[in-house]
């Protein structure tokens, strides 16, 4: 796929907004408002093999949601990022369910989970990051977002991290767009 094309004032653009992300191995985050959905913006292809590190959806809400944005949930997987124990059966792969206080654990589900991502045309989606800073400190959220990029980055998967910048402090939402090749809006 062609690099994505920024805008005279940087934003990603492209005739669809689901094809505005760049190559893969590219890191890209996506300003996402309380009310989009991150999934939305994926182009139909990136379910060839997707993993959510959902913190926003239990994983039959997600599964829904990958439905409705025209993707294939029978070949996307979930690391469930949830304050509470849930079961799952469904069409996704799922790991078990982390806590979303719990960092290490997520980031030990994700490093498992990652090895069932293709390598070269994968994708990874964290759909909330500010949910995450909800329940850890931002240094800590930085360092977890910086080992899971490089994580992705190194496996020459396309990431995706959704964050809303009303709900993440300017600064902590500098440092995490610093760890980013490329930005989207979208909103």
């Amino acid at each position: 796929m062609d690099e994505a094309v920024r805008s005279g004032d940087g934003a990603l653009g492209r005739d669809s907004p689901r094809e505005a992300f760049a190559p893969a191995g590219s890191q890209t985050l996506v300003r996402t408002p309380t009310d989009a959905d991150p999934l939305a913006a994926l182009p139909t292809r990136a379910t060839d093999t997707l993993l959510v590190v959902s913190a926003r959806d239990h994983p039959k809400r997600l599964e829904t949601r990958l439905e409705r944005a025209g993707l294939d949930p029978a070949n996307a997987g979930v690391v469930p990022v949830v304050p509470t124990t849930c079961d799952y059966d469904g069409a996704l792969w799922a790991t078990d369910p982390v806590h979303p206080n719990d960092l290490t654990g997520v980031a030990m589900r994700f490093s498992d989970a990652i090895a069932h991502v293709e390598s070269g045309s994968g994708w990874v989606l964290l759909d909330a990051l500010g949910v995450l800073l909800m329940y850890a400190d931002a240094d800590r959220l930085c360092q977890f977002f910086q080992t899971l990029t490089n994580r992705v980055r190194a496996r020459e998967v396309r990431g995706v991290y959704g964050a809303n910048p009303d709900a993440i402090p300017d600064e902590t939402f500098e440092r995490l767009r610093s760890m980013c090749d490329d930005e989207y809006d979208l909103g």
